[in-house]
């Protein structure tokens, strides 16, 4: 019998992947970015997060607060891919979104599982004059020359399906990708820079985290972890599985109250604080927070190993990404 023996969160953001340097190209991209959300998930305007940020946040945005969260964002995701090689895996989902990367507005699944036997990695490609950070901190997430087939675990995501299915969770399939630009952001992320020291088989969990109408409420989410790893206690094959969440916590309005409840929630295993969180404060960015409930439902009786929080302001408007790290097993 399979086991679920491993759960692990982290953020995805192309921030990590940027040299304390390149962080005022960021800043600039939000200060013209038109689509801001406040913490309640309102529409705002850069100029009205300014005016309404805590003075504390100038703070927040020094050279040297921004280099050491860098660093410690850095040291953190280290230690996330020494956990999950140390956990010696022979399969692992990884729950992640996808922000019209394949899947667009003519078929937007809810839940969609990947049951291909490979999964495809492609070479950045960028508009032409798209400036120097940007590509730096995109090739985060792809291949450096040429494209790569990852393999994925197609056999346990064909038997998650009908076992999804069997407890009432309508999942569409992907045995292939219907796009030639490759596997997203939330999968790319986690083989591009959490399997240094060794490819294991996905089942990419895709989730529609960003886009109305059929985004998965909170409750659902968790219902659909718990579900999973019933799912997987019924894979007669004898593996050890794990469990990823790709992405968040907030951004773009960093929002440190509800990741921290985020985090806590996940540890304890309180279902009733994640099913709970209202949907409009998960949107835009904030939106990967379900990736986090998914996991979370599936996690619920593991003990935290470690857990990491990291908020990486970087403008005086509140903007940036809530950095999130985190390790669980029995």
């Amino acid at each position: 019998m399979a086991r679920l023996i491993a759960a692990f969160g982290s953020s995805h953001s192309p921030a990590l992947n940027s040299p304390p340097e390149d962080m005022a190209g960021h800043a600039r991209r939000d200060e013209q970015y038109l689509h801001h959300l406040d913490r309640e998930g309102r529409k705002i305007s850069y100029k009205d997060l300014l005016l309404s940020a805590s003075p504390q946040i100038q703070g927040q945005i020094t050279p040297e607060k921004i280099e050491k969260r860098i660093h410690d964002c850095e040291k953190h995701l280290d230690r996330l891919a020494a956990s999950i090689a140390q956990a010696k895996l022979d399969a692992l989902i990884v729950v992640g979104d996808d922000q019209r990367e394949q899947y667009l507005d003519d078929n937007l699944p809810a839940f969609l599982v990947y049951c291909g036997k490979t999964i495809a990695n492609s070479v950045l490609d960028l508009p032409e004059g798209a400036p120097e950070y940007w590509k730096r901190a995109r090739s985060l997430y792809h291949e450096p020359e040429v494209p790569k087939e990852y393999p994925v675990a197609s056999e346990l995501a064909f038997h998650l399906v009908r076992h999804l299915v069997g407890q009432e969770f309508d999942i569409s399939i992907g045995s292939s990708l219907p796009r030639a630009r490759g596997e997203g952001h939330a999968f790319g992320f986690v083989h591009r820079r959490l399997m240094a020291a060794g490819v294991i088989p996905i089942v990419p969990l895709v989730v529609n985290t960003y886009y109305p109408p059929n985004q998965p409420t909170p409750r659902r989410c968790f219902q659909l972890g718990k579900a999973l790893r019933l799912s997987i206690e019924k894979y007669s094959s004898e593996m050890k599985i794990g469990i990823l969440a790709s992405g968040g916590l907030s951004h773009f309005t960093v929002d440190e109250e509800l990741d921290r409840r985020v985090l806590a929630a996940c540890k304890a295993g309180d279902a009733k604080a994640l099913e709970s969180i209202p949907p409009a404060k998960l949107n835009s960015g904030s939106s990967e927070i379900r990736n986090w409930i998914v996991m979370a439902g599936a996690a619920a009786g593991m003990q935290t190993a470690w857990q990491e929080y990291v908020p990486l302001y970087r403008t005086p408007a509140g903007t940036g990404c809530g950095m999130a790290f985190m390790a669980m097993s029995y």
